[in-house]
């Protein structure tokens, strides 16, 4: 039997910490619909401060705060333009049509980073025929894109041109946290950029639950009311904002040890014959590799690590994604890397 799990599917499997728990336990509570709940507000000023915003909402996931984004910044019958593997085109459902009523313009991003030159013609005309371009939504880490930070020049010259040209601009920032740390830019520097950003908890902070969109007064007010269309007001929420206010005080930083351990397992995939980096360089703490054929699928690839004791998430036919979050140290990491360098090969197809 192997040894105790390792869990690389994703950094959303973490467990609160007990120090997390603690916290969570000892939070003063109200009725957060009633803005009365004085942790979900503690929070929610914290969180517009980071960003040097006016205004925050505590969130119940990343989706939500994604989509009540879109439908706050556009009316239906406009679009989006977006990298066409972003997660709000392509992991929430179908949220921008399905919610807002929108169209997504898709594009071509490196690895998820869009070139402002990619927009420069994308604005359709005023007239009665087409869509009203509104709205660009960015991704800081993009997931698809292996966590990839967007650099920050092609982010300014991005936001330069969308506020030039009337449009809005928002970022999903789920993962900012992890380009924080990776570049030393401090949250506020990247979210000045964006008339909206959204921020998780639950991902690699640690919290059991939680995102939180930012923006000016008038915006989160709009979006407040959306967040209750889409049956997102919660009561005694604080129980949940003190386990995110914990994140932000003890978990920020230490993302540094989630890359440091990206690193350990990038490379017994590079060192594996068979497998293949996808972006080859590892920024952050997402993996992304592709199993050449002689290995079989990459289900067969991740039921061999499996019966090892590593999960891995399967992104596609020969596709697969590690993570590396607060629930695997350095040791976990260092073992599956090992597991990954004997395992593999013991489950491809006999020739």
């Amino acid at each position: 039997m192997p040894e105790a799990i390792i869990d690389l599917r994703s950094d959303t499997v973490t467990r609160p910490t007990p120090a997390m728990r603690a916290a969570m336990n000892a939070a003063e509570l109200g009725d957060d619909v009633f803005h009365e709940d004085p942790t979900v507000n503690r929070l929610e000023e914290r969180v517009a401060a980071l960003l040097g915003k006016e205004a925050s909402l505590f969130v119940p996931s990343g989706t939500m705060s994604n989509q009540i984004c879109v439908k706050a910044h556009t009316q239906p019958g406009d679009e989006v333009l977006c990298d066409g593997d972003c997660h709000i085109y392509n992991n929430e459902a179908g949220g921008p049509a399905a919610l807002s009523g929108v169209t997504c313009h898709t594009l071509d991003g490196d690895y998820g980073i869009l070139d402002v030159s990619q927009l420069s013609d994308r604005i359709r005309p005023n007239n009665d025929h087409q869509v009203r371009t509104r709205l660009v939504c960015l991704e800081n880490t993009h997931n698809r894109g292996g966590g990839r930070v967007y650099p920050l020049e092609k982010i300014q010259a991005i936001s330069a041109w969308t506020h030039a040209n009337g449009l809005a601009l928002h970022l999903d920032g789920a993962r900012l946290w992890n380009a924080v740390v990776v570049t030393g830019t401090p949250p506020r520097a990247w979210a000045d950029l964006f008339d909206s950003v959204s921020v998780c908890f639950s991902k690699g902070l640690g919290a059991p639950v939680g995102s939180a969109l930012a923006g000016s007064h008038e915006f989160v007010t709009r979006s407040r009311r959306i967040r209750k269309l889409f049956g997102g007001g919660m009561r005694q929420a604080g129980v949940l904002a003190a386990a995110a206010l914990y994140a932000l005080d003890h978990h920020v930083e230490r993302l540094a040890e989630d890359h440091r351990n990206a690193q350990v397992v990038a490379r017994a995939i590079t060192d594996t014959p068979g497998l293949r980096l996808d972006p080859p360089d590892v920024e952050t703490n997402l993996i992304w590799f592709e199993v050449e054929p002689e290995l079989g699928t990459a289900r067969d690839v991740a039921a061999a690590l499996k019966a090892h004791g590593v999960l891995v998430h399967v992104g596609g036919p020969h596709t697969l994604r590690a993570c590396t979050h607060l629930d695997v140290s350095a040791a976990q990491a260092a073992r599956a890397a090992d597991l990954l360098r004997r395992a593999v090969w013991q489950a491809a197809p006999a020739r």
